[in-house]
């Protein structure tokens, strides 16, 4: 482990030396507050943030990707055959990254990366990317990401931590990967005895967490036993099925392929659905085995703190931003979901 340095008032300076070998991504500002998306050459990562709308979830699963173009002019020469959508082949790096939605990167890679099927729209994008996370010193009250195996200064998934610090960023290169962006932006090599300094900002910001849940129940029962538990419709009372929750959370991964045609020019699209939506889950048939509202609900926390829990043994699918939780118009709240599925007691 390496620790580096970067002064803020050279931070603009060294983002454009690591945009000469890099497509950035990164929070900026908006009208709703910050958002994390790919940035136009010159602009600059603000790491001046509190959260962001949406996680960085998109860079390595874009909300909608076009796949393939095609013509249905049969006097064009290659007409009816699919092209494949070029893609920059350029190195690129997510600045400012939460070290939890990083996490939640890793998740969506255990449904696009099996042994049995790789998404290549996922991968290359995943294969390219540097995360260069930064700690979040003052946690939000809606914060639980300690309870979901990471939290704020976790250095699991990351290639860089930087740590605020008040006039400058101190931080640890974790991989080559990091090592390559550190060079590429110019940071500064720094004494490796101040990464006391960043475990005494950790504990401060884990400190602060107050939020929590608890899932060791959950993972006992049976799906059936939680299934057919009779609190869901209680639950699902004030849901509104608008979806915001899924569109908000960094490790939803439910997606829809479509072709789109205009005149006689087509493409293939692949875009974000939910599962709360309502065709979601409707056969060909026209049948639909959840048709009632509150079995949405069921299934989409089913799936978050059950199914995957069971699946990969590897905790719940959740990496506890609240992003879902301050965005539901509807006062949802996961952390009350979560308590009453790890309360409840079957029936002998």
């Amino acid at each position: 482990m390496k620790m580096i340095s970067i002064k803020k008032s050279d931070w603009t300076k060294a983002m454009e030396k690591a945009g000469e070998s890099y497509i950035l991504s990164g929070p900026v500002k908006d009208q709703q507050g910050h958002t994390f998306k790919e940035l136009a050459k010159g602009d600059v990562p603000d790491l001046d943030y509190k959260e962001t709308s949406l996680s960085a979830k998109t860079l390595v699963f874009p909300q909608s990707e076009v796949m393939f173009t095609y013509s249905l002019d049969e006097t064009k020469e290659g007409h009816h055959v699919l092209n494949e959508t070029p893609f920059a082949d350029t190195p690129r790096a997510a600045v400012g990254i939460r070290p939890y939605d990083a996490k939640a990167i890793y998740i969506l890679k255990k449904n696009f990366d099996t042994a049995d099927y790789k998404d290549p729209y996922f991968l290359r994008r995943f294969e390219k990317l540097t995360l260069v996370g930064l700690a979040e010193n003052n946690p939000s009250s809606l914060n639980f990401s300690t309870s979901c195996e990471t939290g704020p200064f976790d250095e699991t998934y990351l290639d860089i931590m930087l740590v605020d610090t008040g006039d400058e960023y101190l931080g640890k290169i974790l991989t080559e990967k990091g090592e390559a962006f550190a060079n590429a932006a110019g940071f500064t090599e720094a004494d490796e005895s101040l990464s006391s300094k960043i475990d005494e900002l950790k504990k401060e910001a884990e400190a602060k967490i107050k939020s929590k849940v608890s899932f060791d129940n959950i993972e006992k029962m049976t799906e059936l036993d939680l299934y057919n538990a009779p609190f869901w419709k209680d639950i699902a009372f004030s849901c509104i099925n608008c979806g915001t929750c899924t569109y908000a959370c960094p490790t939803c991964w439910c997606f829809d392929i479509q072709d789109e045609v205009k005149g006689k020019d087509g493409l293939r699209m692949k875009n974000w659905d939910s599962c709360m939506a309502k065709t979601y889950s409707v056969h060909t048939t026209g049948h639909d085995p959840r048709h009632d509202s509150w079995q949405k609900t069921r299934n989409r926390f089913m799936h978050k703190l059950k199914y995957y829990l069971d699946k990969y043994e590897d905790g719940i699918m959740c990496v506890g931003c609240g992003r879902c939780v301050s965005q539901c118009p509807a006062n949802v709240d996961i952390r009350r979901v979560c308590e009453t599925m790890n309360n409840y007691q079957p029936a002998e």
